[in-house]
């Protein structure tokens, strides 16, 4: 079935706590990730946390990729959504190895596929 996307959303545990707790580390890990899975880089967005954790983003052109860690956990919540012919699960894995991540689960979900159902929700719009 064609998809517009793919989105890897991956839960990394046992991750070494000073590399989740390095921006710059975080950050160029997150570039060469984008660029080895042939993504073009066009912007980059870092924050580190009191006392500790760093969340941010690579916005590439077929997307992004994303972090927010807990160091105090060794925990580390990724997304990595591409459109096109790129893998992430290449970003992804590239992620985990340079976090030295002991534990890792990936799902991928399919994305532009239409219309989702989630169970019994209901959406209201006020225009």
């Amino acid at each position: 079935m064609e998809t517009m996307g793919r989105h890897v959303i991956a839960e990394l545990w046992q991750c070494d706590f000073d590399k989740l707790n390095d921006m710059d580390f975080i950050e160029q890990t997150f570039v060469d990730a984008a660029l080895k899975s042939g993504a073009e880089v066009r912007e980059v967005a870092f924050h580190k946390f009191a006392p500790q954790g760093v969340s941010g983003v690579v916005i590439i052109s077929e997307s992004h990729l994303t972090i927010h860690s807990f160091p105090e956990h060794g925990y580390a919540s990724i997304d990595v959504y591409t459109c096109g012919d790129l893998d992430p699960t290449i970003a992804a894995n590239y992620i985990a190895e340079a976090l030295n991540s002991g534990t890792r689960e990936f799902v991928e979900v399919p994305r532009g596929m239409g219309p989702v159902s989630v169970g019994k929700a209901k959406v209201s719009v006020n225009a």
